[in-house]
């Protein structure tokens, strides 16, 4: 008699082997038993479902959401059992003692609540601690951001490189970092202040993270125009520093002129590996990324941080500046024009922060530019910017979906959202469809409808490739001795429902999710349980 029984289920255990019946017995939050007959003094009745592992979010934000809202409900309605947090150069520590007030006006062009946020940590380690006093249904995994490091004890927005004496710092920090328990380092290099950073900074900085074992994490510097440069430097970092390898953030091809490059850009990946450099990638299965359409301006026009950035908006004679270098298509190395690429007209308001323009979201800036009265797109955005200060997010249609079933299929890939685990509620603003949907989507679609991938080749890429990454050795598998992270759900139905105008919708087909043994999604329902913990890497000092 086990204290979980789940029975009569179509196993697919992760590895890519094929599916098998059989029942699994849970007892002390681990697989004890996968066998016939078994008996619990809970049973689940799988017939007709696939029992499966937690989804392994190998790309997320939801650090970001944590200290305001523990729920994750959106992770935990689509299967998601463990999610990597730190991403695209940005994580919550380090926090330079007396820079906490800047650190809260940069969070909080993203996620409004951070301008009342009592930050009580300053170091990584101290950030965890804070972070393992939550209650969380889903398991954590850390990763440092390099914006964070740079702001700490870097030239932050400064577009210049480290002194000695700061890399010095940035080093320690990073060190830090990894020995409380950080699996990683991270960088998103179109993004103010990163994209002032230099190829050998990087790998400097790297370095620490490869004495450690670590990996290279990366929103590479292009993904459209430069996506070829972008990916050779991504190797370069990972082959120089040592790092125990590399992870391409949402590999795209982004912008209708770059399409098909995805085939180009592969090879790169494919011959690294066989030069011995570990690189792999993920990401999610929709044609429009998110973002803030900060982003959108030339990275000279960031410099300097959120109050100098407002200041140069209300010049004329710099918005004149970045038009003209914008319609010029300036081949700046780190700027991804997507004014020019795609067109205002593929630029969508996700969300916004006053309740003046929230009747905008879900436009796109063309639209808005008819709706509001402007004389131009050029005009709106302007105004948008300065308005909310910045803080505008928007979902950019920029990719197609040959690339997207390339990338999908290639034997490097795996499978990220890219987002939060946010409860269902409007008053957050409209964010992205993936967050909700991303691997019910990726099930429904491309496994069930469409038969891109098979089923046990899809749950792998979610599960036991992304956990085997990370160095998680007890997770990502249904095998006895391992964690009892778990999804069951229906093939025939799940599905997503979220979309770019309602993305706040949960998913349908997903009946049981399972964390650490303990069931926090019942029926399709969530119920009020807390097991997921925050896993810190223990490495060997170096």
């Amino acid at each position: 008699m086990h204290e979980v029984a789940i029975t009569n289920g179509r196993i697919v255990d992760g590895t890519g082997n094929l599916w098998y019946k059989s029942d699994i017995g849970i007892d002390n939050g681990m697989i004890a038993e996968i066998g016939s007959n078994l008996r619990g003094e809970t049973e689940i009745d799988a017939s007709g479902k696939v029992v499966c592992p937690g989804f392994v979010d190998i790309h997320s934000h939801t650090d970001f959401i944590l200290p305001f809202y523990c729920s994750m409900d959106s992770f935990v309605h689509q299967g998601i059992t463990t999610c990597v947090v730190g991403m695209c150069g940005s994580s919550l520590a380090p926090v330079h003692p007396g820079k906490e007030e800047e650190f809260r006006k940069q969070a909080s062009a993203f996620i409004p609540f951070f301008r009342d946020l009592d930050i009580s940590w300053h170091t990584f380690s101290e950030y965890l601690s804070e972070l393992e006093k939550s209650s969380i249904p889903c398991n954590v995994v850390p990763v440092v951001g390099y914006e964070s490091v740079r702001m700490a004890g870097g030239p932050g927005f400064e577009d210049r490189p480290p002194t000695p004496e700061e890399l010095v710092t940035m080093e320690g920090h990073v060190r830090e970092a990894m020995e409380a328990g950080a699996f990683g380092m991270s960088t998103g290099l179109i993004y103010a202040p990163q994209t002032y950073a230099t190829t050998e900074e990087l790998i400097e900085l790297a370095r620490v993270v490869g004495q450690y074992g670590g990996l290279y994490f990366s929103h590479i510097r292009g993904e459209g125009r430069t996506l070829m440069e972008a990916v050779r430097e991504f190797i370069r970092i990972v082959e120089k520093s040592g790092c125990r390898g590399g992870q391409i953030a949402h590999f795209k091809v982004s912008g209708k002129k770059y399409w098909g490059t995805s085939v180009e850009a592969l090879k790169l990946v494919e011959e690294a590996n066989e030069r011995g450099i570990n690189v792999t990638y993920d990401s999610y299965p929709y044609d429009r990324g998110f973002s803030s359409l900060v982003t959108a301006l030339p990275p000279w026009a960031r410099e300097g941080g959120l109050e100098i950035t407002l200041q140069r908006l209300r010049n004329p004679d710099v918005r004149e500046r970045i038009k003209e270098e914008t319609v010029k298509d300036v081949p700046y190395v780190s700027w991804e024009n997507w004014i020019k690429t795609n067109g205002f007209e593929k630029l969508y308001v996700s969300r916004v922060n006053r309740e003046k323009w929230k009747d905008i979201e879900g436009k796109s800036l063309s639209e808005i530019t008819v709706m509001k009265g402007f004389s131009d797109e050029w005009e709106t955005l302007f105004t948008l910017l300065l308005e909310e200060e910045l803080g505008v997010q928007i979902t950019l249609e920029s990719m197609c979906d040959e690339d997207i079933r390339c990338i999908m299929t290639s034997r490097y890939h795996m499978v990220g959202t890219d987002g939060l685990g946010i409860p269902q509620n409007p008053m957050l603003g409209t964010f992205h469809p993936r967050f909700f949907g991303t691997y019910p989507r990726i099930l429904g679609k491309y496994v069930r409808e469409e038969r891109v991938l098979t089923l046990e080749d899809a749950v792998r890429r979610m599960t036991s490739f992304p956990a085997q990454r990370l160095g998680l050795h007890d997770r990502g598998v249904l095998k006895k001795h391992m964690w009892a992270d778990i999804v069951i759900f229906d093939p025939d139905a799940i599905i997503d429902t979220a979309t770019y105008q309602d993305p706040h919708q949960f998913p349908e087909g997903i009946c049981y999710v399972i964390v650490n043994g303990y069931t926090v999604l019942k029926n399709g329902e969530q119920v009020k349980a807390i097991p997921g913990r925050v896993l810190r890497k223990r490495f060997r000092n170096p």
